[in-house]
């Protein structure tokens, strides 16, 4: 299993806008093959910081969704959206028991 876990900043004054495109970005994934999870939560004390976790079956199915038509959008809006300090890192976990 791959776990991914990170943050952007998004300015607090565009995370209305921010919203919808971040919605998209979640239903999609979590409709793809190999998807776990996919979430983003927006970190109480810290305006604007947007915690990302992911959890994918396989590297093959993390490689496909970088490939998604809502990836692409979800990437579009960075400039507009003011989204900055992406960091992600990638974790190898063993599944979760059954």
């Amino acid at each position: 299993m791959i776990v991914i876990e990170g943050t952007v900043r998004i300015p607090p004054a565009n995370l209305e806008a921010a919203r919808n495109a971040m919605a998209q970005m979640i239903r999609g994934s979590r409709a793809e093959a190999g998807c776990i999870d996919y979430a983003y939560s927006l970190d109480i004390l810290d305006p604007g910081l947007i915690r990302i976790t992911e959890r994918w079956e396989s590297r093959d199915a993390l490689a496909a969704h970088f490939k998604t038509a809502h990836m692409a959008a979800w990437r579009a809006t960075f400039p507009s959206l003011e989204i900055t300090d992406r960091s992600l890192r990638l974790y190898e976990a063993d599944p979760e028991p059954i």
